[in-house]
């Protein structure tokens, strides 16, 4: 098992508008709540801190792969 940390982030964004929000990108959307027509709040806000297995875990949820940060499916150190 790993001795490294790795950290979560959730927020949950709520945008409001006076018509339907197409189909566009998070980045687009907080850019519409900061300088055009959307309303926005984050209601909710979390850390979390994971050990390697967790966060071996949480990157297959994400569709992406362990090796990202190196790690085995089992959270170990690839490297090792």
């Amino acid at each position: 098992m790993t001795d490294r940390k790795f950290y979560k982030r959730t927020l949950t964004v709520e945008f409001l508008s006076e018509s339907p929000i197409p189909d566009m990108g998070l980045g687009q959307m907080v850019d519409e709540a900061i300088n055009g027509d959307y309303s926005m709040n984050i209601t909710k806000d979390g850390t979390d801190e994971l050990d390697g297995k967790q966060a071996a875990r949480e990157l297959e949820k994400q569709g992406s792969d362990p090796g990202f940060f190196s790690l085995t499916e089992k959270g170990e150190d690839a490297n090792e």
